[in-house]
């Protein structure tokens, strides 16, 4: 990269009493031309490649979620079921099979309703220690010799709240699961904007080192 310096004649030969002049570097137009065009070519590249990641990203997670959903074979009841449930938020996707991100939020809390209504709302965790406190009071009673009708009784209220854990439990997992595509289509729908984006910033920054080539290429010729 060449310079000049240029000095003032006042600071070659500075009069009494008068303040030296800064010497001034002044760098050349096509200097600083090239490197505006070759920074803006990196970032063109740069965008260029990002674009082209968040693209596969989003692809990739709108394919996976997709493959994954439809495998198990879920689908929405029909209109008349979810209204008589009350579910009316849910009826865009009366009868529909599983296979989008949206839909999977949909269920998630399509079952999330269903699981309220077990157990008064408790979930699994909450249901550990009655569970193990109605198994204590049946195993007590075996070894009491209670009468039989009494042992049959809290059999009965272990078996049901094993039932409900139990079903807590699936139904918590499957919420879950459902949950967890819905947050990877999300993510994939994230990534495909910023992949718009980042395309758009190519182009843009691509116009840029074309303008800039232009008025290196008329600096050359007008030197």
């Amino acid at each position: 990269m060449s310079s000049t310096l240029e000095e003032s004649p006042l600071a070659a030969d500075p009069t009494p009493g008068s303040t030296p002049t800064t010497p001034v570097v002044a760098f050349p137009r096509r200097t600083i031309d090239a490197v505006l065009i070759a920074s803006g070519a990196v970032l063109m590249v740069v965008f260029l490649v990002a674009g082209g990641l968040l693209t596969w990203g989003a692809n990739f997670s709108d394919d996976y979620v997709t493959r994954e959903l439809s495998s198990q074979n879920i689908s929405f009841p029909d209109a008349a079921a979810l209204k008589e449930e009350g579910r009316d938020d849910l009826l865009e996707f009366a009868g529909q099979r599983l296979t989008t991100g949206d839909q999977a939020e949909g269920y998630a809390s399509y079952i999330n309703g269903h699981l309220e209504g077990i157990a008064d709302g408790a979930t699994y965790a909450d249901l550990g220690t009655p569970e193990r406190a109605a198994n204590a009071a049946v195993t007590d009673a075996v070894e009491a010799s209670a009468p039989q009708d009494e042992i049959d009784a809290l059999k009965a209220t272990a078996a049901g709240v094993s039932g409900q854990r139990n079903s807590l439990f699936k139904g918590e997992t499957l919420r879950g699961l459902l949950l967890s595509a819905y947050a990877w289509a999300t993510v994939g729908t994230i990534a495909g904007i910023a992949a718009i984006g980042a395309f758009i910033a190519a182009a843009i920054m691509a116009v840029l080192v074309f303008l800039g080539m232009m008025h290196h290429r008329r600096t050359v010729k007008t030197a």
